[in-house]
């Protein structure tokens, strides 16, 4: 084998480190300079490899797909620390409050408009529940349904554009993250409405856990509430428009698009009376902390991903995966387990970086896809971010829910709309369409 149990024995080693919690990005680091040594010690590893690595920094620096991070989540930073997430969600509670689930499904609309705007789970999810989830307890919604349909649509950032995931994927398997964002678009939305069916027929089968909102409550007027949808939900429709559709359309790339986005959250604040030195400080430490987080493990993981696949880790890798008895099949079922173990313990940007530098090659051997493939690993990771008994998005709602939500409300929450993620995924995975629709029609 030669020094290729050099490279096994590195990649064990890393996730060791990594389940005594140590941080991802010095985990990689520390793992790579530990076997750098005992290879180099053992003739298995040429020193001259580490001067490629001012050249891959310096490349990522100068990445231009990259420098959309810091945009979409400044952008997501300012309407939710403005206030203006908070109004649209009331807002459009207030429109469907007459249906039964009709606040149920506000969540899920405004999940899903968050979704395009933020590009972050952890904001999204802890919005909603901070601001819905009392009102659905007090409304007489079933515990359960309420923090499911939290935790459900605020991970659909996970997913639809513009996603984080998506732009750090687009980075990882070498391909456009306009690309991408063509197709996650139609997966995403099918994700979303199959939230809203399951609430829909749940409220027709038992109406007494997803009741309507009480007249009183939703009867403001029909001026009041025209003026108030003009405020707070066009305005935030109209910036998600501009930013999807100049990518769409081929107007900007996603980074310029991320720009303009940007700025339009700010005059947005600025309109709303809520543009102030508290809200520029809050907003731009977020996005300083994310956009650290994200080339601090990219900087390490290159120096990791370097020694090992000098020791021959990568290529023992690709060999094995492309030639698993079933070949492309088997590498999808693999591959998809791979991910959503992982998804359960990591992070999405540390999956990224640990997983797809060894999936990618395999998945090119084998003439996949590279932008359905792409989807295919972000819908599982938006899975994996719901699953108990450790998916981020469970903790991110239990750190803002009630005292009369428990934890295992919240962990039983996430089963059935885990069972509707899986279902979409089966449907993308037999139906590439799904995916491809949208950017082949963008080419033509």
């Amino acid at each position: 084998m030669g020094y290729e149990w050099l490279a096994i024995a590195m990649f064990v080693g890393f996730f060791v480190i990594l389940i005594t919690g140590y941080p991802v990005a010095f985990s990689f680091a520390g793992t790579a300079l530990i076997f750098g040594g005992i290879g180099l010690a053992v003739g298995a590893f040429d020193l001259n490899r580490l001067l490629l690595l001012p050249n891959i920094w310096f490349g990522t620096m100068s990445n231009f797909t990259l420098l959309a991070i810091p945009f979409f989540v400044f952008l997501g930073a300012v309407l939710e620390k403005s206030g203006i997430a908070e109004e649209l969600l009331e807002t459009i509670g207030i429109l469907m409050g007459r249906l039964r689930g009709g606040l149920a499904l506000a969540v899920i609309v405004v999940g899903t408009l968050l979704a395009a705007t933020t590009g972050v789970v952890a904001a999204t999810v802890i919005v909603m529940g901070l601001l819905s989830l009392p009102v659905m307890l007090r409304y007489g919604y079933d515990k359960q349904l309420a923090a499911g349909i939290i935790i459900a649509s605020g991970t659909l950032a996970q997913l639809i554009p513009p996603s984080l995931v998506l732009v750090v994927l687009s980075d990882q398997i070498g391909v456009s993250v306009g690309d991408l964002f063509l197709g996650a678009l139609i997966p995403g939305l099918m994700l979303s409405g199959s939230y809203a069916l399951y609430v829909l027929i749940l409220a027709l089968i038992k109406p007494q856990i997803a009741p309507a909102l009480p007249l009183e409550v939703r009867d403001i007027g029909g001026a009041a509430l025209f003026k108030k949808v003009l405020k707070a939900v066009l305005p935030p429709i109209i910036l998600i428009f501009a930013v999807l559709g100049s990518i769409f359309f081929g107007f900007a790339t996603p980074t310029e698009a991320g720009a303009v986005g940007a700025v339009g959250a700010c005059l947005l604040a600025v309109m709303n009376r809520r543009w102030n030195q508290k809200l520029i400080h809050d907003a731009a430490h977020s996005t300083a902390v994310i956009t650290a987080l994200v080339l601090m493990i990219l900087f390490c993981s290159s120096l990791f991903s370097l020694v090992f696949d000098d020791l021959g880790g990568k290529r023992l890798i690709t060999e094995l995966l492309v030639n698993l008895p079933g070949g492309y099949l088997s590498f999808l079922i693999v591959s998809n387990l791979v991910i959503f173990a992982l998804g359960v313990f990591l992070e999405f940007i540390e999956i990224c970086f640990i997983a797809m530098p060894l999936l990618v090659p395999a998945a090119e051997a084998l003439g996949i896809d590279m932008v359905w493939f792409g989807v295919i690993m972000a819908i599982n990771l938006q899975t994996a971010f719901i699953s108990p008994p450790v998916g981020f998005s469970l903790f991110y709602l239990q750190s803002v829910a009630p005292k009369e939500v428990s934890t295992v409300d919240i962990h039983r929450s996430a089963l059935p709309f885990m069972a509707l993620q899986f279902l979409v995924l089966m449907i993308v995975i037999i139906f590439p369409q799904t995916v491809r629709w949208l950017v082949d029609l963008s080419f033509q």
